[in-house]
């Protein structure tokens, strides 16, 4: 099968970005300030760390009920600390904020903070960052928030709650005046501890009324966006949702090629500079989806199970993938090849819980930062060179990690 993504769009998107990048960067009036920040949660002490990146110092750390998932939202100014097993999410003001001024952006400095609004529900699990504000998904609560960010910063809570129709693992996307919404199957009869599976996807506008018919999506998981498209992932395929000016949004199904092996994606990343997806395929390969594209996928085998992966949003061709044999390797997503890769850690095997204690990747200042728990350290990773330049000690566990920060001009 050729090349799936196409290059000369993608080539042009990324000379594009650069381009974009140096203009930027331009204020001739201005100091430029950089600043990065590491937000680290321990797999067994309900606690989350913020680390300055610059000298690995610790900024604050803030205690919680229980385990976290860490998710940062789309401007990187708050941080969701979900702690699905208590029934709560807190949230992190990470203390970096840019503001756009044309040919450059200023950046703003300031200290991290716990922010006084939680949001409680039954389960609350999948959190997707978009725009200004965030969806908060709740497996057992039959419902999803639609959070103001704005709003969170001054230390109140503006939400729009949507329906999910019966309590399920599922997941909310807003796309314009719509929001995109997994449905649960209601035939089914499930045991009380049991949800009941996914069957697909429905749109829903602005009353909350249902536009349209479900779109078929079986076991639907995993979801992600790029430029205006959102995908998510399916047995049958990938589901790509695109906007459609004031009517609702229109839904395709990509279907896995017949030549494929049998298995599905679950996890999806979506590029930020360059229209395209990458996705899991089970669990040693990985697939690239270029919606616009004749022949959409393009799988990559590994050589092992994956542990970790996402993209580098500085360096747009860039994707880092974490096996369990200790390897991290750099998939250029334009040649669709794993370029190269290195030894960072002893081996982390995929068997166990799917929580266990296993390397996690965030990408901050050109670098990887990548959570050891076996030996309570960040280890930091070049990207061009995959040479490790210093790690971080963090007490306990350090596991879910995400990193936010840049450059811009400082007044």
């Amino acid at each position: 099968m050729g090349l799936s993504l196409n290059r000369n769009r993608l080539k042009a998107a990324v000379a594009a970005t650069l381009v974009f990048a140096t203009q930027g960067a331009k204020a001739d009036d201005h100091e430029t300030a950089e600043a990065w920040r590491l937000f680290v949660a321990d797999h067994t002490q309900p606690v989350v760390r913020a680390i300055d990146f610059s000298d690995g110092k610790e900024l604050a750390r803030y205690d919680l009920k229980g385990y976290a998932a860490l998710t940062a939202s789309a401007s990187g100014q708050t941080v969701f600390a979900t702690q699905s097993d208590h029934d709560i999410a807190y949230v992190i003001k990470t203390g970096v904020e840019f503001s756009d001024h044309g040919e450059h952006r200023d950046l703003d400095i300031s200290d991290t903070a716990l922010l006084p609004v939680t949001f409680e529900g039954k389960r609350p699990f999948h959190v997707v960052p978009h725009d200004d504000h965030a969806i908060l998904f709740y497996d057992r609560g039959g419902k999803a928030d639609i959070i103001d960010e704005a709003a969170l910063l001054e230390g109140k809570a503006e939400v729009r709650t949507v329906d999910t129709i019966k309590p399920h693992h599922g997941v909310a996307v807003t796309m314009g005046r719509f929001v995109l919404v997994s449905v649960p199957n209601t035939e089914v009869e499930t045991k009380p501890d049991e949800l009941p599976p996914r069957i697909g996807l429905r749109v829903i506008d602005e009353k909350g009324e249902q536009v349209g018919e479900v779109a078929k999506c079986t076991d639907l998981h995993g979801e992600a966006t790029s430029a205006r498209l959102v995908a998510f992932g399916c047995k049958e395929g990938v589901l790509v949702a695109r906007p459609s000016g004031v009517d609702s949004p229109k839904l395709q199904m990509l279907p896995y090629p017949t030549d494929f092996p049998r298995a599905h994606t679950g996890t999806l990343l979506g590029g930020k500079a360059m229209q395209f997806f990458l996705g899991n395929y089970g669990e040693d390969k990985v697939v690239l989806i270029d919606p616009d594209a004749e022949q959409p996928y393009r799988l990559i085998e590994l050589p092992t199970r994956r542990v970790d992966f996402l993209l580098d949003p500085a360096t747009p061709r860039n994707a880092y993938i974490m096996t369990e044999d200790g390897d991290l390797h750099v998939l250029d997503v334009i040649k669709g090849e794993i370029i190269r890769k290195a030894k960072i850690t002893e081996p982390y095997s995929k068997d166990g819980h799917w929580r266990d204690p296993r390397p996690r990747l965030a990408v901050a200042d050109g670098q990887i930062a990548i959570t050891d728990p076996r030996h309570s350290l960040v280890r930091v990773i070049d990207a061009e060179t995959l040479k490790e330049t210093r790690t971080i000690a963090v007490e306990g566990q350090p596991f879910s990690i995400v990193a936010v920060g840049g450059s811009g001009a400082s007044h």
